[in-house]
């Protein structure tokens, strides 16, 4: 049976993507599913500087909220997290940041078939631990600690190149117009938008398996 052909739209930033990551990795082992599984950028804050934003700064100045509103959203989302297996931990992820550099690490690291432990790397690192990974040394450690060799990944990170190949996979995502992440494109034509249960995605995915499903686009 071909594999299924799974490309995740994320920022490493997203609150929600590791918890659509966790279930969807979860209902894939559930089905016993062989899968190609791949990522596609989508920079929430394209245009923050190097040292990042507060998360209550950003919602203050953005959506209004105010630190009583902020609070009970954390705690549903470290509810939901939890649920899913994935650690938010707002005592030390304390900041937004711009995530152009994890972007150019994640793609980097497909050409070793590295990009999943990677992806799970990064959301230890900025969940659960609260490192800038917008900063070149920590993704540099970060990179050795999943197998890069740290002085070619060093240079492939400030190559004209690397940016050129990561700018296609942009124009790729875009091709979709999607609006919010995560979000799935299942062998190249079917589109699911946001953090969906363990359920559906197995649901979702048995259809497609069966070839029930095909060229749609399913959102919730």
């Amino acid at each position: 049976m071909k594999k299924l052909k799974i490309e995740m739209v994320h920022d490493i930033v997203c609150s929600w993507c590791p918890i659509g990551y966790s279930n969807i990795q979860t209902a894939i082992k559930n089905l016993s599913l062989e899968v190609d599984f791949h990522f596609l950028p989508y920079e929430l804050n394209s245009e923050m500087d190097e040292n990042g934003e507060t998360i209550a700064g950003y919602f203050k100045s953005r959506f209004g909220w105010d630190d009583r509103k902020l609070l009970d959203y954390q705690k549903s989302l470290v509810k939901t997290a939890q649920s899913a297996g994935v650690t938010i931990d707002f005592s030390k992820r304390v900041k937004y940041y711009n995530t152009k550099k994890a972007h150019q690490l994640m793609h980097w690291s497909e050409r070793f078939n590295k990009q999943t432990e990677l992806n799970e790397r990064l959301i230890k690192a900025y969940f659960a631990e609260g490192q800038d990974i917008s900063n070149t040394d920590a993704l540099l450690d970060i990179a050795v600690q999943v197998g890069l060799d740290r002085v070619s990944t060093e240079n492939a990170l400030f190559s004209d190149q690397l940016s050129q190949e990561l700018d296609r996979k942009i124009e790729r995502r875009k091709a979709f117009n999607i609006q919010s992440i995560p979000a799935f494109i299942l062998n190249e034509n079917i589109l699911i938008s946001g953090s969906q249960s363990v359920e559906f995605f197995e649901d979702t995915l048995s259809k497609v398996r069966e070839g029930s499903a095909a060229n749609v686009t399913i959102s919730v």
